[in-house]
Order: structure tokens, then C-alpha cells, then sequence
């Protein structure tokens, strides 16, 4: 199986560098202390595989101290420190950029639309915002958001609130990451497995929607292969911006 998905992931590198971009995103439900080392650890595996990765953050607003999103979508000139390197990955804050691109998206045009010649140069651009805000960002879209759930006392419940504000106000269709903990601390019944499957079993019971998920290894052995799995899931599932005015990409 490892050899299968080492050569997989070869293929991939070449491929990397003659597609469109293609968006991904995380949604958040306020369990940072999950989101945030999946959100870094995904990034690094989508950089190994050949890929220049945006963050585009929208928990995080833009500031005249903190440039971001919200700037470049005034300024396409603007470039932050670091942004076009090839092989790389850049977080930008986006709270008003990604708010702008709802109000103006038209009902005959995606509100994704403009990220094409501002991140042309990019492999994959990845938005990680709070239901909130993805849901308008990404109605009507195929894009399937990821959503973390840990052995954390309130992350089931707010995961479960999360995806099922996306399945009914977007018909977005989310994939569960389970953020697996094998300390002998966890115990099996803590375990992001556990609470993945009670998320599952809500929304098949409540939501009549039969959840993907896949689990992440947290300081374990199998990690890396885990991650790389949900990489290759998440590349399956984004969704290319469009292609036009393009110069090609790193």
C-alpha cells in the first residue's frame, strides 16, 4: 500500500504543475486547537506533493497592520512577502476580503471567480473560515469542505451544528476529519474515532446524510500516511477556478 501511495503522490508532483487552482477549504467551529495543526500539517503535505499552497484565513481580519485579502482585492499589484515562490504556502488574512466576495458575487457568477487572477500562480488555495462565512462563499459550489472533530468535550456538538448549517443552507456535502489521539491518555472512548462516528451516526439520523470520514493520526506512526490519504481526498474534491487570463502556474 505504501508503494501504491508513494507513486501516487510521484504522479502527482508532475501533475501539480500544469493544473488550474483548485479550492479547498476547512471549516471552523471554533476547536482551533484541532484546526489549526491539521490546517499546517495538510499545507506541508500539499507542498511535498508538488504544490504551491494560499492560505486564505478568515478567522483573521484584514488590517493596515495586517494586510491581506481584502488589499489585494483592491490592488491586484500588491504581492505580500513570500507570495509566487514556487513550492511554497502563504497565509493571508481574509475576514473582509472573503466577506467582499459574498456581497459582490452576482446569482450568475461565483463568488470564487476573482481568487483566479490574484492566486494564478498557485497550486491549491485553501479558504479556512467559520461556517458562517463559507456558507454564502461556497453555495452552490462542489467543493467538500473538511471538518475537524477531536475527543474534545464540545467538538462533536459544534462540529455537528457546523456541518448541518452546511448540508441544509448550501448543500455542501463536508468530510470528517477524525483527529486521532493513541496516547495511553486518550483511552478508545475519547478517541477522535469515537466522536467521528457520533457525528456520522447525527447526521445520517437527523441530516439523512451519510458522512465520509477519515482519520488523522496525531502523533502516531501512521500520520504522515493519514494525511497524505486525506490530501489526495481533498485534491479529488476541489474544485478548479476558472482558467481564463492565466500565465500558468509554479
Amino acid at each position: 500500500m505504501l508503494e501504491y501511495l508513494s507513486n501516487q503522490g510521484a504522479g502527482l508532483q508532475g501533475f501539480a504543475l500544469q493544473t488550474a487552482p483548485r479550492v479547498m477549504a476547512l471549516a471552523s467551529h471554533g476547536s482551533q486547537q484541532d484546526e489549526l495543526p491539521l490546517l499546517w500539517e495538510l499545507c506541508s503535505t500539499l507542498v511535498g506533493l508538488g504544490y504551491s499552497v494560499a492560505v486564505l484565513d478568515g478567522t483573521s481580519a484584514e488590517s493596515e497592520q495586517n494586510h491581506g485579502l481584502d488589499h489585494l482585492l483592491e490592488d491586484a499589484c500588491w504581492r505580500p512577502d513570500g507570495m509566487d515562490e514556487p513550492n511554497s504556502w502563504v497565509v493571508l488574512p481574509a475576514g473582509l476580503g472573503l466577506q467582499r466576495l459574498c456581497d459582490s458575487a452576482s446569482h450568475h457568477a461565483s463568488a470564487l471567480e476573482p481568487l483566479s487572477q490574484l492566486f494564478q500562480n498557485y497550486g491549491v488555495v485553501l479558504i479556512y473560515a467559520r461556517v458562517g462565512l463559507m456558507v454564502p462563499l461556497l453555495d452552490g459550489s462542489d467543493i467538500e469542505p473538511l471538518l475537524a472533530v477531536s475527543r474534545q468535550a464540545m467538538s462533536p456538538v459544534t462540529a455537528y451544528q457546523a456541518l448541518k448549517e452546511m448540508v441544509l443552507k448550501a448543500r455542501l456535502k463536508p468530510t470528517i476529519a477524525a483527529i486521532m489521539d493513541e496516547s495511553p491518555a486518550a483511552g478508545a472512548s475519547g478517541s477522535g474515532d469515537s466522536a467521528a462516528k457520533k457525528l456520522q451516526d447525527c447526521a445520517m439520523t437527523f441530516l439523512g446524510y451519510q458522512a465520509h470520514a477519515q482519520p488523522v493520526g496525531r502523533q502516531t506512526a501512521s500520520g504522515p500516511d493519514q494525511m497524505f490519504q486525506l490530501a489526495l481526498r481533498l485534491l479529488e474534491n476541489a474544485v478548479a477556478l476558472p482558467r481564463k487570463h492565466w500565465a500558468g502556474v509554479h
